[in-house]
C-alpha cells in the first residue's frame, strides 16, 4: 500500500506523538469536567438537571462518531485515501435526524424543554461529521495533527458551554453557544485533516471493492457501543440493586475503574492503524504496555486505596479503600478488551464486539440472580466478567489460523 501522507512512524516522532495525544485526551475529559462543576454554580436545580441530561444524551449520540472515527482510521490505514465524505455526511445527518425525531419523546418522558433536544441535535451532527477529520489523521498516523483535531474538537464541544455559563446565560444559551462553536471548529479539522500536496490522490470511484461502506461504520459503531455499554453496566446495576448509600458508595469506587480503563487507551488509538495493517508486533507491544499500566495502577490502588478514596468521594467512603484494587482491577482487564476489540474491528471481523454483548447479558444475570446485594457482591461481579471476557477475546485474537487463513 502506498504510505500514508507525513506519517510520524519515527521511534521519537511516535513518542512525542503519544504524549501529545494523552495532553489532548486529558484536556477534553478536563473540559467536560468542568461544565458540571460550572452548572452547579451557575444554574438553578432545574436548568442544571435539564442541561445534565442533555450531556449525556449527547455522550450517547456521539456514539457513531467515534465509529466513524474508527472505521474511516481502518479503512485508511489499510487502503489509503479514498472518498469519505459523503458516508460521513449520511452518518451525521441520519444520528441528528434521529435525534430530532426523538425531541418530542425525550421532551416528554425526561422534562426537557424542546429547546434543548433540538440544539443536541445540532451539536450531535457537529460532533459526529468529526469523526471524519479525526479518522483521516489517525490513519495516516499523523498523531501530532490528530492532538491539536482533538483539542479543537473539545474547545468545540465544550468551550460555548463554558462560556455561556460563565457569562450567565441558562442552559438553552449556553447549549445555542455550544452549537456555534461545534460548527465553527468542523472547517478547521477539514483544513488539519488536508494532505500534502505530494502525498497519494484519492482512490477513484471506480474501485469499489476499496470504498469505505456503511456497513464498515456501522460495524464500528455497534463495537463501540458494546464497549460502553459494558463499562458503565455495573454502575448501571449498582444504581438498581443497592440502597442510595451503597449506590454512591460503588459511583465513588467506579472513579477507580475508570480511571484504570481510561488511561491507556492513547495505546490503543496509536496502534489502530498499525493493527489494520495485521502488524502483530504493534499489538504485542501494545498489549504489553496496556498490562504494565494496568498493573502499576492496581499497585498504586493497593498501597494507596484511602488516599484514592479520600479523594474521588471524600473521608465518608474510606470503609470502601480494600477494595480499591479490585476496582482498578476491572477497568485494567477493561482496557485491555477494548483493545482487542479494537483490533477485531481492524482485522475485519463481521461481529467484533459480540462477545461483549454476551457478556454484558452474564454480568446483568449474575448480579441480579446470584449476587449478594452489596458493593462487594457487585464488584464481584464486574471483575469476573471483565477477567473472563479479557480471556475470551485474547482467545479469539491470539488463536491460531488454518491454512485457508481463517481463524
Amino acid at each position: 500500500m502506498t504510505q500514508a501522507i507525513g506519517r510520524d512512524t519515527g521511534a521519537g516522532r511516535l513518542g512525542a506523538a503519544g504524549v501529545a495525544v494523552t495532553v489532548a485526551t486529558t484536556l477534553s475529559n478536563a473540559l467536560a469536567y468542568l461544565v458540571p462543576v460550572l452548572g452547579a454554580r451557575r444554574l438553578d436545580a432545574a436548568d442544571l438537571g435539564a442541561l445534565a441530561t442533555v450531556l449525556a444524551l449527547g455522550a450517547i449520540a456521539a456514539v457513531p462518531g467515534f465509529g466513524l472515527q474508527i472505521a474511516v482510521a481502518v479503512h485508511r490505514a489499510r487502503h489509503g485515501p479514498t472518498h469519505t465524505r459523503r458516508l460521513a455526511l449520511l452518518t451525521a445527518t441520519l444520528t441528528a435526524g434521529v435525534t430530532v425525531g426523538a425531541a418530542p419523546l425525550l421532551t416528554v418522558l425526561l422534562r426537557l424543554p424542546v429547546t434543548l433536544t433540538l440544539l443536541l441535535a445540532a451539536t450531535t451532527f457537529a460532533t459526529v461529521l468529526a469523526g471524519r477529520w479525526l479518522g483521516e489523521l489517525q490513519g495516516d498516523q499523523r498523531f501530532l495533527r490528530l492532538s491539536i483535531a482533538m483539542t479543537l474538537l473539545a474547545l468545540g464541544r465544550y468551550g460555548g458551554l463554558i462560556a455561556g455559563l460563565a457569562l450567565g446565560g441558562g442552559a438553552v444559551t449556553a447549549l445555542l453557544l455550544a452549537t456555534v462553536t461545534g460548527l465553527l471548529a468542523l472547517p478547521l479539522l477539514a483544513r488539519l485533516a488536508r494532505p500534502a500536496r505530494s502525498g497519494p490522490p484519492a482512490a477513484p470511484a471506480t474501485t469499489r471493492d476499496r470504498d469505505l461502506r456503511p456497513g464498515h461504520v456501522m460495524t464500528a459503531c455497534t463495537a463501540t457501543l458494546a464497549m460502553l455499554t459494558i463499562s458503565y453496566a455495573d454502575l448501571i446495576l449498582a444504581r438498581q440493586l443497592l440502597p442510595a448509600a451503597g449506590s454512591g458508595a460503588y459511583a465513588v469506587g467506579s472513579v477507580l475503574t475508570k480511571g484504570a480503563l481510561w488511561a491507556p487507551q492513547v495505546v490503543t488509538l496509536l496502534a489502530l492503524p498499525r493493527l489494520a495493517r495485521g502488524d502483530r508486533r504493534a499489538r504485542a507491544l501494545g498489549l504489553a504496555v496496556i498490562l504494565a499500566c494496568g498493573a502499576v495502577l492496581v499497585a498504586a490502588a493497593e498501597l494507596g486505596g484511602e488516599l484514592a478514596f479520600r479523594l474521588a468521594g471524600g473521608a465518608a467512603y474510606l470503609h470502601l479503600a480494600g477494595e480499591a484494587p479490585l476496582f482498578a482491577a476491572t477497568g485494567a482487564l477493561y482496557a485491555v478488551v477494548f483493545m482487542l476489540v479494537n483490533d477485531r474491528v481492524a482485522s475485519g471481523v463481521r461481529f467484533p464486539a459480540a462477545p461483549l454483548w454476551v457478556a454484558t447479558a452474564g454480568l446483568a444475570a449474575a448480579a441480579l440472580l446470584v449476587a449478594p446485594r452489596t458493593v462487594e457482591g457487585v464488584l464481584a461481579c464486574a471483575l469476573g466478567t471483565a477477567a473472563v471476557t479479557a480471556a475470551v477475546m485474547t482467545w479469539l485474537v491470539l488463536r491460531p489460523r488454518d491454512r485457508s487463513g481463517r481463524r
